[in-house]
């Protein structure tokens, strides 16, 4: 069975299959720090699964509003943390991250690559776009993931 622990100490996420490490990733998880707050822009920690997975058959680069893609010449969204490549949304399975849906905490991709192994976003964990397209192709929805300090 396949799993996703990432490490915000480390900036790393590891896909295991049975427990053994099989792809490692630099990611970039919240500027703000650790936490569960609606708001905080934080990253959760605890255990999570892969509740959706979205825009798996969009273009590496597609930038998502409100997890639809944008069309070409649509209007960017007003932030400079854009959602790019691939969603996998987020579901918290503890009691203190049980709102991790509802604010909207995902694995996705980055137009910040430069970024990638700083704490720089808004609570997500960020990853560079051909490493999410690679993660998102290899789990599936309902996949568990453990983010831990």
């Amino acid at each position: 069975m396949k799993k996703i622990h990432i490490s915000i100490r480390d900036q790393r996420l590891t896909l295991k299959a049975d427990e053994m490490p099989i792809r490692s990733y630099p990611v970039s998880t919240s500027r703000f720090g650790i936490g569960t707050e609606e708001g905080s822009m934080t990253t959760p920690t605890g255990r999570f699964c892969v509740a959706e997975k979205i825009g798996g058959d969009m273009p590496s680069g597609t930038i998502f509003r409100s997890r639809v893609p944008l069309n070409p010449g649509e209007p960017l969204p007003p932030t400079a943390d854009l959602v790019m490549s691939r969603i996998l949304w987020l579901d918290g399975l503890d009691e203190q991250n049980a709102n991790t849906r509802e604010r909207f905490i995902y694995i996705h991709g980055t137009k910040h690559e430069d970024k990638i192994g700083t704490p720089d976003s808004c609570g997500c964990v960020r990853m560079r776009n051909a490493d999410v397209i690679e993660l998102f192709d290899s789990v599936d929805e309902g996949t568990p993931v453990v983010i831990e300090a």
